[in-house]
């Protein structure tokens, strides 16, 4: 999303005009997510994706009329039924809910696209509440609200009970960048959405572990930090998808890396001695993620360590340590991929649990199979 607002910003600096469709919710099997955007220009050029095909085609036309006819904003429902999955080639059928909107700097949402592309260059994260429905007074449509991390605020959405509604409901989804769609019980509808800077991954540590965990963090797309207290664990050579390596104690290397709430530290240095060290000063942070890898062994051992230094167990039950998911791991490689599952799960709210179909539903379908 980060290239729409910046599109966005460079737009509104020469004052152009744009619309912006948003995924504000979705049921069943849908090709993108709540949050998803497509920016259209007044010359047809898009920047994002709402999942392509008959979707964003269908889309991108109703942006480019709402920019023609200079019309108000919007709320779209889309079926995606199986005759129109199976023909755009998706393997998927369920609706898609946008809200699409045009953009200048004659509305309110030019004042907001500077804080956001700054929350995404590492600035304090903000959340953007829209109302994107409502069943009472349509003027309420298209009012923003934007919140900062010290709940100062910019903007309204029309009542002093709507603005307090938003500004509890943005701490669920600020600090790690995520979204929020809700109906009041006064019948208009919320998008809230938080904007903070990428994922970003600290590796404590350079050795075989983080070399592979390194190789996932690259592919899916994290920012990645690294340090150790060896030269030559810790370099652009051994890790060259890196933003950055340093070569650091323990107790005080973070203090060269941009550590947010979202950020998660993955602790895998080369001894016992050294991990008290590294996990003692990754709590200090503000992450909301840190690891610890090692055998349950390893870890009761250090926590005894740290709640001699008064480090109290309520902070230690925050660790995940033994980090990862149960996969069965062995190999550094294997083990890799349990870590990076279980970051992947603490940026996008996943609950962990095997996605196999349940029995009941086979059931189910056999037996209306034979009939």
């Amino acid at each position: 999303m980060k290239k729409v607002f910046e599109e966005a910003k460079h737009l509104l600096q020469s004052n152009g005009r744009f619309a912006i469709a948003t995924v504000v919710e979705t049921r069943g099997s849908t090709p993108q997510k709540p949050g998803a955007k497509l920016l259209v220009r007044e010359d047809g050029h898009g920047i994002g994706t709402l999942g392509g095909g008959c979707v964003e085609g269908d889309i991108w036309f109703a942006a480019k009329e709402m920019l023609l006819d200079k019309a108000p904003p919007q709320k779209k429902d889309y079926l995606l039924n199986e005759d129109i999955a199976a023909r755009e080639g998706l393997v998927c059928g369920g609706t898609m809910t946008f809200y699409i909107e045009q953009i200048s700097n004659d509305n309110s949402f030019g004042s907001f696209v500077n804080d956001i592309v700054s929350a995404y260059n590492g600035s304090e994260p903000v959340a953007l509440a829209t109302i994107t429905n409502s069943k009472g007074s349509r003027e309420f449509i298209g009012s923003k609200m934007l919140i900062r991390h010290d709940k100062s605020t910019t903007g309204t959405l029309g009542t002093k009970a709507l603005d307090l509604h938003a500004l509890q409901l943005s701490e669920e989804v600020m600090s790690m960048g995520r979204n929020l769609h809700v109906a009041t019980d006064t019948g208009e509808e919320l998008f809230i959405e938080g904007y903070t800077s990428p994922p970003t991954i600290v590796l404590m540590g350079g050795g075989h572990i983080a070399k592979s965990i390194a190789s996932l963090a690259e592919h899916l797309q994290y920012r990645l930090f690294v340090m150790d207290d060896r030269a030559e664990f810790s370099n652009n050579s051994r890790f060259p998808y890196a933003t950055d390596t340093r070569v650091s104690s323990y107790d005080t290397g973070l203090e060269s890396f941009p550590i947010a709430e979202n950020t998660a530290i993955i602790i895998a240095t080369r001894g016992h001695y050294f991990d008290d060290v590294a996990l003692e000063s990754a709590l200090k942070t503000k992450a909301k993620y840190i690891g610890l890898v090692g055998s349950k062994r390893k870890t009761i051992l250090i926590y005894k360590e740290l709640l001699k230094k008064k480090i109290s167990p309520e902070t230690l039950k925050k660790v995940y340590a033994p980090i990862g998911l149960d996969i069965g791991a062995i190999t550094p490689e294997e083990i890799a991929v349990s870590i990076m599952a279980q970051v992947v799960q603490f940026y996008m709210g996943g609950s962990g649990k095997a996605l196999t179909m349940e029995e009941k539903r086979i059931e189910k379908f056999a037996t209306a199979a034979t009939i």
